[in-house]
């Protein structure tokens, strides 16, 4: 594992922020919108799975999709369209007994989640006065906007880049060379904040961006990255 840096090496003007995981408490806002649909649909109604393992089976399932959506392997419309399904067959429910647009239901919810992480606001207050802040990100675009408004953060960023407007997925260094070009920033002056150490270290790696890799679970890793923090409010210490 690398040991975490936190010696500023360089003079930055551009701060990129990936959102779900890193600012955007994804996993609490999905855990929210999971129980709720449980409740709402009266999933206990079969009485073989817990709303735990409801959420639980679910998580998995639709990080397994993702991997497959970020390597251009599923379609977006795949990914939605099957996520649920599979969930719940593997709970016992008969495609048949899938309720009606449940997932859809979980993407319109979803966005209007709040959650973010700990010092989100108090570092992002704290940076806009020193740096032009922009979002990169995978997540789908009709919904990436709501998530922003929903947990006041979208007057801290001048540009959101999302895959779709793109036309590339990270880590593909193509989508980070969009970014740069899009924001008229220069790859030296650029630094890229993400939780996901291919999509947001090594996309960024490869496009000439130093990266900080924000770990709060200190995950053992033996990647090669510019700095790593475990909590939002250690970007302080060097930005």
């Amino acid at each position: 594992m690398s040991t975490p840096n936190l010696t500023p090496l360089k003079t930055y003007r551009h701060l990129f922020f990936d959102l779900d995981h890193t600012l955007w408490d994804f996993e609490k806002n999905a855990d929210e919108t999971l129980r709720h649909l449980f409740e709402h649909h009266a999933l206990g109604r079969y009485g073989t799975f817990t709303v735990e393992e409801f959420v639980g089976v679910y998580s998995r399932i639709n990080h397994a999709l993702w991997r497959l959506y970020q390597s251009n392997r599923i379609s977006q419309q795949q990914l939605r369209e099957v996520r649920f399904v599979r969930t719940l067959a593997k709970l016992g429910v008969p495609e048949a007994e899938v309720p009606a647009g449940i997932s859809e239901q979980f993407t319109h919810i979803l966005p209007q989640k709040s959650a973010v992480f700990p010092f989100t606001h108090e570092v992002l207050d704290y940076l806009r006065d020193k740096y032009t802040l922009h979002l990169i990100t995978n997540g789908f675009q009709d919904i990436q906007h709501i998530k922003l408004s929903s947990s006041n953060l979208t007057a801290y960023f001048q540009e959101v880049i999302t895959s779709e407007h793109s036309g590339f997925l990270k880590p593909d260094r193509r989508m980070f060379e969009h970014a740069l070009h899009r924001t008229g920033a220069n790859a030296d002056e650029s630094l890229m904040i993400g939780d996901n150490l291919e999509c947001d270290v090594l996309g960024a790696y490869n496009a000439g961006i130093d990266q900080v890799y924000f770990n709060p679970d200190r995950r053992r890793h033996f990647a090669d990255i510019t700095y790593e923090i475990g909590c939002l409010s250690e970007l302080k210490a060097f930005l």
